[in-house]
């Protein structure tokens, strides 16, 4: 089952959207994909993570998020030069079962830019936005860099359940 997961970060870790912070976390999350455990869409926000990901389990679940945050403490604790706490708390996270909770998530995750900087009118570089191709399904115009096309490869994997890879369609 597809879930929005949201990780903040420690007080002192520095913006995540700076190409120096966005590129290691960029490579973290294709490097995640596991079995049983994938990031299909992400938002990376100055001090905090938007994820929709999936598992075929709860043990999955756990050790995908549990290798993901390991990941991604290691990728900027390398960037800023030092050791220590990264991630600032728990994680939370949001099971999505039904059509109209995962359209509204991936709405969400795929235009979070847009909820942080409303002026905002292209798609965001650092979520994969600009990848993606069903835009008409979420009752959104694509943002000008999604019609564009992205500057470097999506990271990101195609999703494997129903509900996340054709289910939003039905959503409302």
């Amino acid at each position: 089952m597809p879930q929005h997961v949201t990780v903040r970060m420690a007080e002192h870790v520095w913006n995540l959207r700076a190409q120096r912070c966005f590129e290691p976390l960029r490579r973290v999350l294709g490097a995640v994909q596991r079995p049983g455990f994938r990031v299909v869409h992400y938002s990376v926000q100055g001090n905090h993570l938007h994820l929709l990901v999936e598992a075929d389990d709860h043990a999955a679940f756990g050790s995908g998020l549990r290798s993901l945050a390991i990941r991604v403490a290691r990728a900027l604790n390398r960037v800023m030069g030092r050791r220590g706490r990264v991630l600032g708390g728990r994680t939370h996270a949001r099971p999505l079962h039904t059509p109209t909770e995962v359209k509204r998530a991936l709405r969400y995750v795929l235009l979070n830019r847009n909820h942080h900087v409303p002026d905002a009118v292209e798609a965001d570089e650092c979520s994969t936005a600009p990848w993606f191709r069903d835009w008409a399904a979420l009752e959104e115009a694509p943002p000008a860099a999604a019609r564009a096309g992205p500057r470097f490869p999506c990271v990101a994997v195609a999703a494997k359940t129903w509900l996340l890879a054709v289910g939003y369609r039905r959503g409302r």
